[in-house]
């Protein structure tokens, strides 16, 4: 016995009432079906015969909140421009654009998927077991690395010394060097030091640049002594635990897919430029995900909780005027005990300084430590000659060691 098809089933019912007079409701109920199902076949045969009892699309004629075709064309656009731009991104830059309505993440990842610009496949879910942490106020942490695989027109390869910001993810250095050197290494910490202030505490690796506890014995390297000098605590992860410093390498990720390290530079000064126009883009203006599309600038310049910037406070009521020609000002963030380092000195103004910046009044004889107009403390300074530093066993040489960053000209 041949099973009849659907269209057939159909055109026997059509017959049922149409030339063997049964009623609708009986060919319904015999049919298995609903009476408004039979009058709906009726209808369509009457109107195109048998070829309207065949199965038809069941795709609604239209749908709310389908995204339109000019914003589809808007997203492959962008797509097309930034690769590297996910959902998330994409919903952001159009919200800017001022695409309204504004589609969900979910929808633009649907509209890339039908535009071929997504491999639905290639999406890695994230491992529940994952947690993000991060500090919670600026320049409590810096972490910081050396990354390669920046490659000059001579054919050398340069290197440069990152840092960011944990609290939020400013990058604070990029600064290039053609050798991985201890001095190197130190130049570009300085220069971070000078331009942002000084930090409670800075995490690397275990680098040779910036340790030397591995070493047989132990030494304190160039990188130590500065953090030393300038009351930092210098962290450092386990071997072989690259997500400790997990942010400074996703940063990594970012300078060669965006910055594209995978061109030739000109020399070193071009590309040292490029990637410094790169960085503001990066600290100013580039939306940043795991701050909820903020900007790493609104969260590291915020009035609260500005840095510490090594430039000269405002005359004050109080306090010695600016244009005294005895004395220097020079502002120094208390560490987490309440220490602040100057002129070759450590002074500890107490806990309730802590993690403060503390303004500094530096003559020939005194220190003078100021918390906005409060003085907190008058300290006797002692020549360079009379400060004693204890040194290490083993023996360095002194062509590698440099002045204390907080001795610099401000």
């Amino acid at each position: 016995m041949r099973e009849l098809s659907v269209a057939e089933q159909r055109y026997r019912a059509v017959l049922a009432v149409v030339s063997d007079g049964e009623t609708v409701s009986s060919v319904a109920a015999r049919f298995g079906v609903h009476r408004k199902t039979v009058h709906g076949w009726l209808a369509r045969y009457e109107a195109e015969g048998l070829e309207g009892l065949t199965d038809r699309s069941h795709r609604p004629r239209s749908c709310p909140h389908q995204t339109g075709a000019d914003v589809e064309a808007v997203i492959a656009t962008m797509r097309s421009s930034h690769p590297g731009w996910g959902p998330r991104r994409l919903v952001h830059e159009l919200a800017r654009a001022g695409v309204d309505p504004l589609p969900s993440e979910s929808a633009v990842y649907r509209a890339l998927v039908r535009l071929n610009l997504i491999d639905p496949s290639g999406r890695r879910r994230r491992d529940r077991k994952w947690k993000r942490w991060e500090r919670g106020l600026p320049m409590e942490l810096w972490q910081m690395d050396v990354v390669g695989g920046f490659v000059l027109a001579d054919g050398r390869r340069a290197k440069a010394l990152t840092g960011l910001d944990d609290h939020s993810r400013f990058c604070v250095s990029a600064h290039l060097m053609l050798r991985e050197s201890s001095p190197n290494v130190c130049d570009g910490l300085a220069a971070a030091l000078r331009a942002h202030g000084v930090p409670g505490q800075i995490l690397t690796d275990n680098g040779k640049v910036f340790t030397g506890r591995f070493n047989q014995p132990p030494v304190e390297v160039l990188f130590d002594r500065i953090c030393r000098e300038n009351g930092i605590e210098h962290l450092h992860t386990q071997p072989r635990s690259p997500t400790t410093t997990g942010k400074v390498e996703r940063f990594h990720r970012a300078l060669r897919t965006e910055f594209r390290t995978d061109r030739i530079f000109t020399d070193l000064a071009t590309a040292q430029a490029e990637l410094d126009q790169w960085v503001h883009d990066y600290n100013h203006d580039r939306p940043h995900q795991a701050l909820d599309m903020a900007t790493p600038a609104s969260r590291f310049l915020r009035p609260d909780t500005a840095p510490v910037t090594p430039i000269r406070p405002t005359t004050r009521v109080g306090r010695p005027a600016e244009d005294r020609h005895d004395g220097t000002w020079v502002t120094r963030r208390a560490s987490a005990v309440g220490v602040v380092c100057v002129s070759w000195q450590q002074v500890c103004l107490g806990v309730a300084a802590a993690g403060r910046p503390i303004d500094v009044w530096v003559t020939d004889n005194v220190l003078q430590f100021y918390d906005g107009d409060q003085l907190l403390r008058t300290h006797k300074r002692e020549s360079t000659g009379e400060v004693r530093v204890k040194r290490s066993t083993a023996p360095q040489r002194r062509s590698t060691v440099t002045p204390s960053v907080t001795d610099q000209p401000n």
